[in-house]
């Protein structure tokens, strides 16, 4: 029978099938995750009990208001960016919206500028589209930073129509400075180009601070902003996400939205208002153990020899591997695999210019993160 081209050219996915086998094995310590390890919040779980065995119908199609004003409150308090319940979608994670904003965006041929290696979604959702991505390559010399005379040199008169860029980032634990924000949001604007802003570890950040693209002055007709309930509420199984869309672009998407999924979860949806009346306290102290954990997994790596620049946000650490080994990242993530019993994700995962590392995530406990280097250490 028929397969389409489109699909036969999807990447099959490692965190898939890693997935599979640290739950075949449970000897194996999985360091390759891309989720909190922590439990959901009590109170939201206990209301979710509460709730449950009410009628659940379909909500509209941009999500309950109520959800929405939150979300209004908490964009301008927390993101400083102005925006009302008329320009928030509520998705089924932000995944769907990003997919839902790129058909209502690109027409085949068109591209899309990321940085290279990058979270290793973005590139089958455009393809998926027919749209073409552009790559920008980000150094470790240069602390993964987006350079933004790299953007303008990627730049294709017709063509391009939008930057994407991914602050904290995954996998390199980046946080773009105001500086270069600044910067990128005036090539957009001397190109007409939309922003999209993946800000999924929003508030999953250290050292620096966290400024959305969406808050610069004149950004608001130029940048799309993408948020989850996943990472900061460890609530990935609830499918609860959110954008922030320019006015002339907010009925398309919900247009492109409703034929995807209809609406995202009305239970979720309630969830994600329990949510938002949650005490900081609740999120602080995840962010606190990331902290500690953060510290810890960087110094060690470091000390075995895999060079490791400490992360500013989101929970991984991208580790250089070129001077203990000669094998492809992806060959030694397997030999790590199979004689360590810790599972990680290779570079090359994450674009060609990820070859030459390892993704580590922190987000597991400590002791389990102490035993996997101890394991690592054996072999190199």
């Amino acid at each position: 029978m028929h397969i389409s081209e489109r699909e036969l050219e999807l990447p099959d996915s490692v965190l898939g099938k890693l997935s599979e086998i640290v739950a075949e094995h449970h000897d194996v310590i999985n360091l390759g995750l891309g989720e909190p390890d922590f439990i959901t919040p009590k109170p939201i779980l206990d209301y979710a009990k509460k709730i449950i065995n009410k009628s659940s119908h379909y909500t509209n199609h941009q999500g309950l208001l109520e959800l929405r004003r939150l979300l209004t409150k908490k964009l301008n308090k927390e993101n400083k960016i102005n925006a009302n319940e008329k320009n928030i979608l509520i998705t089924t994670g932000s995944q769907q919206g990003f997919f839902a904003a790129l058909l209502a965006v690109f027409d085949p041929t068109e591209e899309m500028i990321l940085s290279n290696p990058g979270y290793m979604g973005y590139i089958p959702a455009i393809e998926l589209v027919n749209a073409v991505p552009s790559y920008v390559k980000i150094n470790e010399e240069n602390s993964f930073n987006l350079n933004p005379d790299d953007i303008k040199k990627a730049i294709n008169k017709g063509k391009t129509k939008a930057i994407l860029i991914n602050t904290p980032n995954n996998p390199t634990g980046n946080v773009l400075s105001k500086k270069i924000l600044e910067e990128i949001s005036d090539i957009a604007v001397e190109n007409d180009l939309y922003i999209f802003s993946d800000e999924a570890y929003e508030r999953l950040i250290y050292d620096k601070k966290h400024i959305s693209i969406g808050s610069l002055n004149g950004m608001k007709d130029y940048v799309l902003s993408f948020y989850t309930f996943s990472k900061t509420y460890a609530m990935c199984g609830f499918r609860l996400g959110y954008c922030v869309l320019p006015d002339n672009l907010i009925n398309h998407v919900i247009k492109t939205s409703q034929y995807m999924n209809l609406c995202a979860p009305n239970i979720s949806q309630l969830l994600g208002i329990k949510a938002l009346n949650l005490k900081n306290s609740y999120i602080n102290k995840m962010v606190n153990e990331y902290n500690e954990r953060r510290k810890f997994i960087v110094n060690n790596l470091n000390k075995i020899g895999l060079r490791t620049k400490m992360p500013d946000g989101a929970f991984y650490a991208f580790s250089n591997i070129k001077q203990v080994t000669k094998k492809s990242s992806k060959e030694f993530s397997n030999e790590i695999l199979k004689k360590c019993k810790v599972a990680v994700i290779p570079g090359s995962e994450f674009g060609k210019y990820g070859e030459g590392y390892l993704r580590f995530s922190y987000a597991n406990n400590i002791n389990l993160i102490k035993k996997a280097i101890e394991r690592i250490e054996k072999i190199i």
